[in-house]
């Protein structure tokens, strides 16, 4: 269908957002002699999507073989990593060796940050099959585990060489799974597009409904914000920070709950919810784009409340943040539709911002 370009000289790449998974083979022969391509993939998606994958590898020359890892946040660790790296070095991967990660954001994380150390660095293709893993983690490099201080606090930057997001993969996936990967597409729209945010709000019906070419065109749209932000800021220095908000608090929540127990795009929802409110207390932006982002997430399926969390943990994972520095944690607030800034938070100010959690502060919280 479509093809976004991420512009970052020489490790510059491809976005494609395509029907299915054929000429997939053909993309790959233009950028690797054929030859071993190991595709990572999880059990669910590989009863779902693996034969395709390898049809259309050997169909172009590739000797293409599955690597299975255990599916779920709670998999996504270094112990997981340890095992996936020890496999791919015993089965002698070489630095020419594509990998290729089949599934959504844990996968993709989890096989990319193999490939970023094994050897120093093999090829990485993404190939994401869920529709928060296109629009958020598949595009822009970021790979990694998580620990028990925090999500994502080991990793590295690590750029794929192609990104293929074939759009016949959303229609397998359940209806909760599909409102995850909105939240994603909406925060995009509210710091970086105002009329993307609107479009949203026209569509919400059909992108709750999964339609296809409503999905399709949330992809497209949403990489094409992506790759501008991520064109402009590699490495996080600057402009691309804003596309953390509503992680602050979305990764204190999933800290808190236990890797796993929530899904990333139902924390950052609510997530959202919590630090537009303290835009609006700040006077940062109006209370009319806090009850707009309110409205939407309801209208596609997703949470504005948190269940009940220890305050304790909740603070303890928020002081964990990758963002953090010197004490301080660089927030993204939000100060009109389409457009955020970052704001430097002391600890105190971060108590406040959580204590704006919806569900959390009202409800019996353990010290």
């Amino acid at each position: 269908m479509d093809a976004l370009r991420v512009e970052l000289g020489e490790r510059s790449y491809d976005v494609r957002v395509e029907r299915d998974f054929d000429g997939l083979g053909q993309a790959l022969s233009a950028r690797f002699r054929p030859g071993p391509a190991w595709v990572i993939s999880n059990p669910v998606v590989a009863d779902l999507h693996l034969g395709a994958v390898l049809a259309s590898l050997r169909g172009a020359g590739f000797a293409g073989r599955a690597l299975l890892v255990p599916d779920g946040e709670a998999h996504k660790n270094l112990e997981s990593w340890s095992r996936l790296v020890q496999a791919l070095l015993s089965l002698g991967v070489e630095r020419g060796t594509p990998i290729l990660a089949l599934g959504g954001g844990v996968t993709g994380d989890l096989a990319g940050f193999a490939a970023a150390t094994t050897l120093r660095g093999l090829p990485l293709v993404q190939l994401p099959t869920t529709l928060l893993a296109m629009v958020d983690s598949a595009v822009g490099g970021k790979v990694g585990v998580n620990t028990v201080y925090g999500k994502n606090l080991v990793g590295a930057f690590y750029q794929p060489q192609l990104v293929w997001a074939a759009i016949s993969c959303l229609a397998t996936l359940p209806r909760v799974e599909r409102a995850a990967g909105l939240a994603e597409v909406i925060k995009l729209g509210v710091i970086a597009d105002a009329a993307f945010f609107c479009a949203l709000e026209e569509r919400a019906s059909a992108l709750a409904a999964g339609d296809p070419g409503a999905l399709a065109w949330a992809v497209r749209e949403s990489c094409r914000i992506k790759a501008a932000v991520v064109g402009q800021d590699e490495r996080e220095g600057g402009r691309r920070a804003i596309l953390n908000f509503g992680h602050t608090v979305g990764h204190a929540i999933e800290t808190a709950a236990g890797h796993g127990r929530l899904r990333h795009g139902a924390c950052v929802a609510v997530g959202m919810v919590a630090e537009c409110q303290e835009a609006v207390a700040r006077g940062l932006v109006d209370s009319s784009l806090l009850d707009r982002l309110v409205a939407l997430l309801l209208r596609v399926g997703l949470p504005t409340v948190a269940p009940p969390l220890p305050r304790a943990a909740l603070l303890d994972a928020s002081m964990m943040d990758k963002k953090r520095a010197h004490g301080i944690v660089h927030v993204p607030f939000p100060v009109q539709p389409g457009l955020a800034e970052m704001f430097a938070l002391m600890p105190q100010e971060v108590e406040r911002l959580l204590d704006r959690v919806p569900g959390t502060a009202a409800a019996p919280l353990e010290d």
